[in-house]
């Protein structure tokens, strides 16, 4: 009574082969030193930003008009 159309214990199924793994670029020491010289740039470029997003207000603090309004009664 087995009859299906499935795999079995029977069936094997073979793996297919890995691909080759591509050549690593071999880098020459002009290349690597721009490479270096890249990354410094973008290091320090973050850095100046990053410390420029915490600054909120200048050397004389906030000179906007504060948004309050004064106590009114109930009804007016």
């Amino acid at each position: 009574m087995g009859g299906g159309g499935g795999i079995g214990k029977g069936a094997s199924v073979p793996s297919a082969p890995l691909p080759p793994e591509p050549p690593m670029p071999v880098e020459t020491g002009d290349a690597q030193q721009q490479r270096t010289t890249r990354e410094q740039d973008r290091r320090a470029a973050l850095q100046a930003r990053g410390a420029g997003a915490t600054l909120l207000t200048g050397a004389l603090g906030d000179s906007s008009p504060a948004g309050v309004q004064s106590k009114t009664l109930l009804g007016q």
